[in-house]
């Protein structure tokens, strides 16, 4: 009993110390020296537009500023552009179909924590693809924005008092609201999958082709199968990793593992920062993206100090509930 005791402990310790190791490997904030995109950039193919210079960190809406006016709303792309007091480079959101085929901007699977959607409706977890645009407009998604003071400035806003800008709101419309304003890109994610997915996917390319902005969006699903479905259909589509590739990706870059040129069929990867095991926030990762005309976007970025951070290790864009705090942060002295 003594020696199976031993060899137990024995056995157990090395795994300890293995798994330590490994943890400790993942976690680690590695720091190369952050180098230039033009000195690291060996691809023959044209250079990725979502790639930047380093000190040019891009500023991204995520959720087209959620943090400080209703998500995903009409009026949250105005308080964005027409402020004055802030300038962002990149919109972000998410994209939902509908039951007559629009596209819609929504992140959850349903309106529940956003609106007065169980009021309306007369039950929980009414989906998107349940329902109409028509019928969807009647909900107010205003109803659980909170201030930073506390405040709920649209609760309780029901029929004629709903603005327009706090409505449903499909991907076209504000296309059109935009294109006066200037040349935005754009991050959107996919959140249907299986046929629903492939279903906006369709309308997507679509809407893409017809406003001519596929060199301006990239795509992002956590859906495997729709990344899939973009690279058989819409090669031309440029999108981001999925969480599988992701984590290969992660440790090519641990290792500086040799890739050729077209491995990676993904042009962006849209990471946190370090909130999970592996510390995805590092120079290393951003070389080895950047070496094979990848760009890197982290989200989702609120604290301040981690947005000097990303932009000091090279990220091409940080995504920000908060992306006045950001431009603060990124541009304050440059204004």
């Amino acid at each position: 009993m003594k020696k199976a005791l031993k060899v137990f402990l024995i056995i157990l310790a090395v795994l300890i110390v293995v798994l330590g190791g490994f943890y400790l490997l993942i976690s680690h904030d590695f720091k190369d020296d952050v180098v230039e995109v033009a000195a690291v950039n060996t691809m023959e193919t044209e250079r990725n537009p979502y790639i930047v210079p380093t000190g040019e960190t891009m500023i991204s809406a995520h959720r087209s500023g959620g943090g400080i006016a209703p998500e995903n709303t009409m009026m949250a792309f105005k308080n964005c552009v027409e402020n004055g007091s802030f300038a962002i480079d990149i919109f972000e959101f998410d994209l939902h179909i509908t039951k007559d085929g629009e596209l819609i901007l929504l992140h959850d699977g349903n309106f529940d924590r956003t609106s007065d959607s169980v009021e309306a409706f007369g039950k929980e977890e009414v989906l998107p693809s349940e329902k109409t645009y028509e019928e969807l407009r009647v909900l107010n998604l205003g109803e659980n924005f909170t201030t930073d003071a506390g405040e709920t400035p649209y609760k309780g806003l029901r029929g004629a008092d709903i603005p327009e800008d706090l409505k449903v709101v499909r991907l076209q419309d504000i296309f059109d609201y935009l294109a006066p304003y200037g040349d935005y890109s754009f991050i959107i994610e996919i959140k249907d999958g299986d046929d629903l997915g492939r279903q906006a996917t369709d309308a997507l390319y679509a809407i893409l082709k017809d406003y001519d902005m596929l060199s301006r969006v990239v795509v992002g699903t956590f859906n495997g199968e729709i990344s899939e479905y973009m690279d058989e259909q819409y090669p031309d589509m440029l999108r981001s990793a999925g969480i599988k590739e992701v984590a290969g990706f992660y440790f090519d870059s641990l290792f500086n593992r040799e890739r050729a040129d077209g491995y990676y069929k993904f042009k962006a990867l849209q990471i946190p920062d370090d909130d999970y095991i592996f510390n995805l926030g590092t120079s290393r990762l951003v070389n080895y993206a950047h070496k094979h005309n990848i760009a890197v976007q982290y989200w989702t970025i609120n604290d301040p100090e981690d947005v000097k951070h990303l932009a000091s290790i090279g990220a091409d864009a940080v995504m920000s509930d908060n992306p006045d705090m950001a431009y603060e942060v990124l541009r304050g002295d440059k204004a």
